[in-house]
């Protein structure tokens, strides 16, 4: 049985988020007890899905202006050069360079660029489904932000480890 067979309603194509009905959150812990939360509220990103859902691929990029933490002070903050850096590196990118299969996940490897640093990191995908002409997908990765040059070294105040959730639909282009 190949992998398409297995994949109810896939579907071959170019497909373009939908950021009305998708999300970019991320997590850190705050003061070494709680999590702080935001989200990205501009972004875009197409995926290409193959013949072999394992030949895929997608393209993302976020505007690292859009940050919302629900706290203008903060917000500000993060996109300074303390942190972000958003008017020199005004968006995150991420490219993908492979695709696996993990029981019902998929692992979906690539290059994440923030604030001019390019590391590779591994999201890990749950298909949420086709329907029609559409595409859900889910999916998680934890970078470190000091990685990227985010923020100074040493999590008192703010965790290194930044928890990435992504949920997706994307429309098929017509």
């Amino acid at each position: 049985m190949t992998a398409t067979a297995q994949i109810p309603g896939y579907t071959t194509g170019t497909w373009d988020i939908d950021p009305v009905h998708s999300d970019i959150l991320f997590s850190v812990r705050h003061m070494g007890v709680g999590k702080s939360r935001g989200r990205f509220g501009s972004f875009s990103a197409e995926i290409v899905t193959a013949e072999d859902p394992l030949q895929s691929s997608v393209t993302a990029t976020i505007d690292v202006s859009s940050i919302d933490t629900r706290n203008a002070d903060r917000d500000a903050h993060v996109r300074s050069a303390d942190f972000f850096d958003a008017e020199q590196h005004p968006t995150a990118t991420f490219r993908s360079t492979g695709i696996r299969q993990d029981g019902e996940d998929y692992l979906i490897d690539g290059e994440f660029t923030l604030k001019g640093v390019t590391k590779p990191v591994t999201l890990t995908a749950e298909l949420n489904g086709f329907s029609e002409n559409l595409l859900g997908i889910s999916a998680t990765t934890t970078i470190n932000r000091t990685d990227f040059g985010v923020g100074q070294p040493g999590g008192a105040v703010v965790g290194e480890k930044i928890t990435i959730t992504l949920d997706i639909e994307a429309q098929l282009r017509a």
